[in-house]
């Protein structure tokens, strides 16, 4: 059985206002939490057993996922009392790993969209026999996020750190194939990072670390404008997941939600269980999770509003992320990049001309 990782505890602050209530890779994209999509690439390139290393809101996870079964897996589940980094928070979950010293262990950051074969990278992993196989992508500009060159033969040169000018166009982007060794060997108990001090330490002491460059769809999750575009592909279908409960279309309308005949939702949106869009109101390319409510004639376009929400008659939301429970009154008008804070009521024709306003 293949035995996989998912690194689920950060706190998400990037994304306030929608995680206040719910962990980052709970928070729905396509009609169901983001780490549903993440379990279902993992069973469908062979996977069979994933330990989650959570740490923020843990209760959150297994209240949902339970034991994996509905979705084909085994899951396990390990809290992190305190932040171990991510080398850290691999290593503290090792001790309900199965496999032998010699198995492939897939381990994914909680917070990345992708598109790429899972399968492929356990294959050159395997081929190679590997200590590590990293999956990387190619981006336009490599400064924010630091460069993993490779040699003709595809092993990794080097782990550079964010610089004025990079010297490679590929990235690390989020998903490692590691040899179950290699993770028992890191340090327990204390802050590690793999990428400044594990993977360092594996190319000082001449170990077979691979890059397995991928150039299908990649996209980090971390603000709410991304959530929203990756919600989007989903359900448009520019990326595929097996976990999107519907056919890739316009727009996801999931059983139980209400949207009024004359009603406009598309562009990828989607519309959660119990919520309902009224008529004459256009909702474009968003994500509005459960019961929330789209008053008569409002404009939505491009937002995430978040469980239980309200948008008054006549509003209109560009580019705005909402917070569960928050009530935004008729006629209001929030420029892109506002964020309105959970349970907030925002009065009727109140007007926000800059997102520190929300």
């Amino acid at each position: 059985m293949v035995e996989a990782i998912v690194l689920v505890g950060g706190r998400g602050t990037r994304l306030r206002p929608l995680t206040v209530t719910t962990p980052k890779p709970m928070l729905p994209v396509a009609g169901v939490p983001f780490v549903v999509h993440q379990l279902a690439r993992l069973r469908d390139a062979g996977v069979g057993h994933v330990v989650l290393a959570t740490s923020y809101r843990a209760e959150v996870f297994e209240g949902f996922l339970g034991d994996g079964s509905r979705l084909g897996l085994e899951l396990d589940y390990v809290t992190e009392e305190v932040p171990l980094g991510t080398g850290g928070a691999m290593r503290n979950v090792t001790h309900l790993l199965r496999g032998g010293p010699d198995a492939p262990v897939v381990v994914m950051n909680g917070d990345v969209l992708s598109g790429h074969d899972v399968g492929a990278q356990l294959g050159l992993h395997a081929a190679a026999g590997a200590d590590v196989t990293l999956y990387l992508t190619r981006v336009d500009d490599a400064r924010a996020f630091g460069c993993v060159p490779t040699d003709a033969a595809g092993r990794v040169t080097a782990f550079l750190e964010k610089m004025p000018e990079p010297v490679s166009d590929q990235i690390n982007a989020g998903c490692y194939v590691f040899r179950r060794a290699v993770l028992d060997a890191i340090p327990a108990g204390r802050v590690v990072s793999v990428e400044r001090e594990t993977f360092p330490g594996l190319l000082a002491d001449g170990a077979v670390v691979l890059g397995h460059v991928d150039p299908a769809y990649w996209l980090d999750l971390g603000t709410p404008a991304a959530l929203v575009v990756g919600s989007r592909d989903l359900v448009l279908g520019r990326v595929r997941s097996s976990a999107v409960p519907g056919p890739p279309g316009e727009r996801l309308v999931l059983p139980g939600a209400q949207v009024a005949h004359d009603a406009t939702v598309g562009g990828g949106s989607t519309v959660g269980d119990g919520a309902v869009v009224e008529a004459g109101a256009v909702v474009e390319g968003s994500v509005l999770q459960q019961d929330v409510v789209v008053r008569r004639g409002a404009l939505v376009r491009d937002c995430v509003v978040g469980q239980g929400a309200e948008v008054g008659e006549g509003c209109v939301l560009s580019g705005v992320a909402v917070g569960d429970g928050a009530r935004i009154g008729a006629g209001c008008e929030l420029p892109p990049g506002a964020r309105v804070w959970v349970d907030a009521v925002l009065g009727p024709h109140a007007v926000r001309m800059s997102s520190d306003q929300s």
